[in-house]
């Protein structure tokens, strides 16, 4: 019998540590998160769509669950994206309405002639906030960033938020610099590419680079797509393939509807957003058939979700949110409710569908509980755990959810907030001080408003107490009369 001396034994003992250490690593979750911009609850061909094609995203929500009451926490934007950062709703730390860089949208600056004056909003996400991305970083995950952040400027970016490499993003809410969506992108976050080169596509590369380096240890994927937000720009080929197809459509007759003042779409038929979608869904596609191809798509969670509804109101009108009622910048379900899927390997059952209401705050602590790390709930105070939902516990209750968004929306949306508890939704209405009550079972397009009915008189009650209860406990800011508001003056909205 061969003997072994100490030093051998210890040798021995320490590469078994480190190989089961390096087989823990490899056995831990990785994560791939997908938030697309201003992409509408009905902009995915297997949600609705006959016009804009979209298999990659199909072919993901085929193999995981898909959320049809999924929400963002947020019409516009900005505050969606920190609700998803920090498990909180955005309210809560101040970030109520889309980051204007140069403080645009602030009180002082208001010269819009409103009968409100909208509440002063923080114009960055605060160091203090212990983000999604610190979590996974502070257990060992490498982190990655690509696209639109969008809160907060230089000294604020991702990097600066626990994310180990940021691939363009910074302060501004779209691709406004160089060629937009082409390169020279002028994005001094995002080296250019070779003229021509299209964004979508080139943040979906530096993912699989990311991936493809990192696929020996766990790691957090975040690619924030600036597509599909304005400007409305696609690739020459995608635009032409949607104008042919249009013509060989057999199109409604009315194309146009109103929402309040406002002019609103009601067809999917704009070629160039239907290409700027595809271009989207090609981009995913791109990363999932990395996931594939390294081996590691078993081991993968995949999170696909839009931070707002689709724009259909304002700049160009591009899509259409149908059945659901207005769009971005409105707290009607067509502002709100987004497509989102999750795909967790082994757990969720694909081509599920899941009726229950959940929203964008419950990301992070659902996150951590399906990487199996420790939950931070001082942190996400107002993010719930959905895991038995991925898991088909159908007794699940994640409880009522909240909006509130005191500004006026520039595609026409008035401040407002809301609750909704079970079927049932109610709208606060702030110029008017109006309550609307809407059975979403019963009226998914927000038709018929149910407040004034006797029989619901307690119900509206009940929500309007939990509402103020929330706004008070989150310290919510509200808007006040604005002393320069001339009723005589035409109003634009």
């Amino acid at each position: 019998m061969v003997k072994l001396n100490f030093a051998a034994l210890i040798l021995i003992t320490l590469l078994s540590v480190g190989i089961r250490a390096e087989a823990d690593e490899k056995s831990k979750l990785n994560v791939v998160f997908f938030l697309v911009d201003d992409l509408g609850w009905t902009d995915l061909a297997f949600n609705g769509s006959k016009f804009y094609e979209t298999p990659n995203v199909d072919r993901l929500a085929k193999t995981g669950m898909f959320f049809s009451n999924g929400y963002a926490a947020c019409p516009v934007c900005s505050p969606t994206r920190a609700s998803i950062m920090t498990g909180k709703y955005p309210w809560r730390i101040g970030i109520t309405t889309y980051i204007s860089p140069n403080g645009g949208n602030q009180p002082d600056r208001w010269r819009r002639n409103t009968k409100l004056l909208p509440p002063r909003y923080e114009q960055q996400m605060a160091k203090s906030e212990f983000t999604l991305a610190e979590a996974f970083k502070e257990v060992g995950y490498a982190t990655f960033f690509a696209g639109k952040w969008h809160l907060g400027s230089k000294g604020h970016w991702p990097k600066d938020q626990g994310f180990d490499i940021n691939m363009g993003g910074l302060a501004r809410g779209g691709p406004y610099g160089g060629k937009r969506y082409f390169s020279p992108y002028g994005n001094e976050n995002l080296k250019d590419g070779p003229d021509g080169e299209h964004l979508p596509d080139r943040l979906a590369s530096e993912t699989c680079k990311f991936i493809e380096t990192n696929k020996d240890k766990p790691f957090f994927a975040y690619l924030s797509f600036y597509s599909v937000h304005t400007p409305l720009m696609s690739r020459d080929d995608l635009k032409k393939k949607y104008q042919d197809k249009k013509k060989k459509m057999d199109l409604p007759d009315k194309i146009w509807g109103k929402e309040g003042p406002r002019k609103l779409r009601l067809v999917h038929e704009h070629a160039v957003y239907a290409g700027m979608v595809e271009a989207m869904d090609l981009a995913v596609g791109k990363v999932l058939k990395k996931l594939d191809e390294l081996g590691i798509a078993d081991n993968t969670a995949v999170v696909f979700m839009s931070d707002n509804g689709g724009l259909s109101t304002s700049e160009g009108h591009p899509t259409s949110n149908l059945p659901l009622r207005a769009g971005k910048g409105w707290i009607y379900e067509g502002g709100i409710r987004e497509p989102m899927i999750i795909r967790w390997p082994s757990v969720t059952k694909a081509g599920s569908v899941c009726k229950h209401p959940v929203t964008s705050t419950d990301f992070y602590p659902t996150l951590l509980e399906m990487a199996g790390l420790e939950s931070k709930p001082k942190q996400h105070v107002d993010g719930k755990s959905i895991v038995p939902l991925l898991k088909g516990d159908k007794s699940f209750q994640r409880g009522p959810l909240y909006w509130h968004f005191p500004h006026y929306g520039n595609q026409g949306g008035p401040p407002a907030a809301a609750v909704r508890d079970g079927d049932w939704k109610l709208i606060w209405r702030f110029e008017t001080n109006a309550y609307e009550l809407y059975n979403l079972k019963d009226d998914l397009g927000e038709k018929t408003d149910l407040a004034a009915k006797k029989e619901n008189a307690e119900r509206v009650a009940q929500l309007k107490k939990m509402l103020h209860q929330n706004l008070k406990e989150t310290g919510a800011k509200m808007p006040t009369k604005n002393p320069k508001y001339d009723p005589n003056k035409r109003r634009r909205r």
